[in-house]
């Protein structure tokens, strides 16, 4: 009984559940910091000019993106 009180008090203690809006745009956000961390590798390794410029494209399309979302 005591344990279940504990737990009771815990899930309260954090706050509302998050919505599934909440989680939608988590795991967006998730999802487009990881394609950026992916471009920002493939840049790293990029020797043509015309690659590392639609690399650099992408990255700054990303990020507008990720701020787009807070």
């Amino acid at each position: 009984m005591e344990a279940q009180q504990e737990e009771a008090g815990r899930k309260t203690a954090r706050g509302p559940a998050p919505t599934a809006r909440d989680l939608e745009a988590r795991e967006r956000r998730r999802a487009l910091e990881l394609a950026r961390t992916r471009a920002q590798n493939d840049l790293a390794r990029a020797t043509a000019p015309a690659h590392r410029q639609m690399l650099e494209g992408a990255i700054a399309a990303l990020d507008r993106q990720i701020a787009a979302l807070e």
